[in-house]
């Protein structure tokens, strides 16, 4: 069984590559992301990309997420996804899309696609907190780059 998790649609004023840069650009991502606060990857194809999340349960620490680059179509998709493991049961895979509308408009909204033996279980636990979390980056990366290319 699988499960998907779908951010809402923000249409943003600004060129898709301008998007897409301030989207891969990490080591901002402090700066603005409320959701995936910290993220150190090298944005290639297979590589790790280590994402620092609050963590939901603990309030003011971070959860550590590892994940695997499987996507990069610059500047329209990118995706990552966590594998299977003995403790966690489950495979995800996030999409992040940015949809060039117009020469200066885009739009972006990502999902997160869980399946295998838990994914249940894990969406009864967390899919209202990542669609939550999905939700608040769309909005945030909307103000982010209106704001710096304004």
């Amino acid at each position: 069984m699988s499960h998907e998790v779908r951010s809402v649609t923000v249409d943003i004023a600004a060129p898709a590559a301008f998007v897409w840069e301030v989207l891969l650009d990490y080591p901002r991502y402090p700066e603005w992301n409320p959701y995936t606060v910290r993220v150190e990857s090298t944005c290639l194809l297979g590589d790790p990309v280590d994402l620092y999340l609050p963590d939901p349960l603990k309030p003011g620490e971070l959860m550590h997420q590892r994940e695997w680059i499987c996507l990069v179509d610059a500047p329209r998709q990118f995706a990552y996804e966590m594998h299977p493991t003995p403790e966690l049961d489950v495979h995800a895979r996030r999409d992040q899309y940015v949809e060039e509308t117009g020469p200066e408009a885009c739009r972006y909204w990502t999902t997160d696609v869980f399946s295998g033996p838990l994914a249940d279980l894990v969406m009864e636990h967390s899919g209202a907190w990542v669609k939550e979390g999905f939700d608040a980056v769309a909005h945030a990366l909307k103000s982010r780059c209106e704001s710096l290319a304004g």
